[in-house]
Parts: C-alpha cells; sequence; structure tokens
C-alpha cells in the first residue's frame, strides 16, 4: 500500500520521512520503498517573464527575458502561448529534467540562453506539449516548481500482512 506523508500529517504531528519509516518497520508494517515525490524537479523554478522579442535568426524563436529571483536571465523560447507577465517554469543550468533532458547554457542561432522554459510533458506533469505551462499568479519568482504545486511529499511503500486490516488506510 502506498502512504502520503502530507496525507499522515494531516492527522497527526510526524517525525522525518526516514524516521517514520523505521517506526513503521517497527511496528509490523513492513517499508519497502520511500519515494521523493517532486525530487524529480529540483532545479526548476517559477520565473516571470519580463519581455519577448523575436530572435534575430530565427522566424520561430524568441528572446526572452526573464525574473527567477536572482536578477533577470535570458532565455531563447519555442512557444508562443504566453505574454509579458506570465509565470511559467524555468529550468535552471544545471538541471536535470524527469525525461532526462540535462539543461545547460547553450546558443541557439547566435543568441545565448541560460535555461529553458517548460510545457507540463517536459516537466513529466502531462502529456500537454502544446506550450508553456502557464503557472497561477501570485507565486515569487523563484519559488521551486515542486512547492508551487504543491508536488512535494513523501510516499511510503509498506507491506501490510493479511492479519492487519486496520492499516490500510491513512486514518
Amino acid at each position: 500500500m502506498r502512504i502520503s506523508l502530507a496525507w499522515l500529517a494531516a492527522y497527526v504531528p510526524l517525525p522525518p520521512a526516514d524516521e517514520l519509516a523505521r517506526r513503521l518497520t517497527d511496528v509490523g508494517l513492513e517499508v519497502e520503498g520511500v519515494e521523493r515525490v517532486g525530487a524529480a524537479l529540483d532545479g526548476v523554478v517559477a520565473s516571470r517573464i519580463l519581455s519577448s522579442e523575436r530572435h534575430p535568426g530565427a522566424e520561430k524563436l524568441a528572446v526572452c527575458q526573464v525574473e527567477a529571483g536572482a536578477g533577470p536571465v535570458q532565455v531563447v523560447c519555442g512557444a508562443r502561448n504566453y505574454q509579458v507577465g506570465d509565470l511559467v517554469p524555468l529550468a535552471t543550468v544545471g538541471t536535470t529534467l524527469p525525461g532526462g533532458t540535462r539543461i545547460s547554457k547553450a546558443s541557439l542561432r547566435g543568441v545565448e540562453s541560460f535555461g529553458m522554459l517548460c510545457s507540463a510533458r517536459e516537466l513529466g506533469l502531462s502529456e500537454d506539449a502544446s506550450g508553456l505551462l502557464i503557472l497561477p499568479p501570485g507565486l515569487a519568482p523563484g519559488t521551486p516548481i515542486a512547492a508551487a504545486l504543491r508536488l512535494e511529499d513523501v510516499l511510503f511503500e509498506v507491506n501490510v500482512t493479511p492479519n492487519r486490516p486496520d492499516a490500510l488506510s491513512h486514518l
């Protein structure tokens, strides 16, 4: 059975995840695995699009200036579904996305890009690749995406034995 740490925390105060896994195992609920949900999105932050201009050497690309919490960053983007002022996910240099794409500083047709603005598909959140994932207004630039979308959680895979039907729910 999969148990969510966030759901359990809604009912009782909890120790850190590793300690809870040990305690559950000690009382006969063997924890077979611990998955940190949202960890695959480390390095992806909310960013506000400050400006967007046509790329001088490519018709279908734009050069965007985005605020990601530490000053403006220049990013070359091919999406068209955003407006200046929108909040969108920015995979910063050094990030590895869920699909295995490693983000590095790049030069696209002579213009440097310091990251990648992402769609929901690139983040592994859905199959929608029609454009950038537009985030809800009110987020501070630089907020980690996992926190912004409430994806930070720890899931325990617990082996529930037949004599413990009481352990088949979060309650």
